[in-house]
């Protein structure tokens, strides 16, 4: 699936996206190889604190009548929270180097923070990308294989951004058949790694639709963790499978994201 323009966006996609996902735990399976960001200092003592993870998908103001207004966030909502999360002591981080520290194996800033961006829209380059930038915070894309061209992830990867998998074309993974379930996620793995040469070691699943199988084969295809649209703070206690995230709607202010971090118990 292509994403530009913007707007024409298959509705699927969209609709996909503004669904929530049935929870299922699973017990908590043994540390694998640890994504360690390159780099990254190595100490001994593990962080064990809960971090937020900011969930965005389209950073433009939507047009009258377009499918689900509340996956849109204005640019100057956007600016406007970044800029009150950094005066409130927040500071943006990737997930590989939160799922690091939480192993021991990376530092992290005293209020750490995830901004991840689902999907992969061009406001990502033209919106995220400087606000970001001009903070020196990365962001995390979860990239659905082929909706930004190469060029621009590249741009994303050289401005320090972690680029996580979102599958290949977006489908309710738990409504597709064996075959289809692998392709969708070791296929995107595949694929960004070999496109990009990067690591790849989190998974974002689609619209958060996940069950226990879904959670065995990305596990199966290598990934270290996986997000979710389930609200709250991740956390190293967590099954790292199935971390929690803040989901950021169209209309919320800089002052009422803020407030709902310290709901979940994060700084602020």
């Amino acid at each position: 699936m292509r994403s530009a323009p913007l707007l024409a966006l298959p509705l699927c996609a969209l609709a996909l996206a503004a669904c929530g996902g049935a929870r299922v735990r699973t017990a908590r399976p043994a540390p694998g190889r640890r994504a360690r960001p390159e780099h990254a200092p190595v100490h001994t003592t593990p962080y064990t604190g809960s971090v937020p993870i900011l969930m965005y998908h389209v950073l433009a103001v939507p047009a009258p009548g377009v499918p689900f207004p509340g996956l849109y966030v204005a640019p100057a909502t956007f600016a406007a929270q970044v800029r009150l999360l950094a005066r409130a002591g927040y500071h943006a981080v990737t997930l590989g180097r939160v799922y690091a520290a939480w192993h021991g194996e990376a530092t992290l800033p005293a209020h750490p923070i995830v901004l991840s961006f689902d999907d992969g829209y061009p406001p990502d380059l033209t919106v995220a990308l400087p606000v970001l930038r001009a903070r020196h915070w990365p962001g995390v894309l979860n990239l659905q294989v082929g909706n930004l061209i190469v060029r621009k992830v590249k741009e994303l990867l050289a401005a320090g951004w972690e680029v996580d998998a979102h599958t290949l074309t977006h489908p309710d993974l738990t409504h597709v058949d064996s075959a289809r379930l692998w392709q969708e996620v070791d296929g995107s793995r595949v694929s960004i790694r070999h496109t990009y040469g990067i690591p790849v070691d989190f998974f974002c699943y689609p619209s958060g639709r996940y069950d226990a199988t879904v959670i065995a084969a990305v596990r199966r295809a290598g990934y270290e963790a996986a997000t979710t649209t389930q609200p709250g703070l991740a956390s190293p206690s967590s099954d790292p499978y199935t971390l929690d995230r803040v989901r950021v709607p169209g209309g919320e202010s800089a002052a009422s994201l803020l407030a709902e971090l310290r709901s979940f118990g994060g700084h602020g």
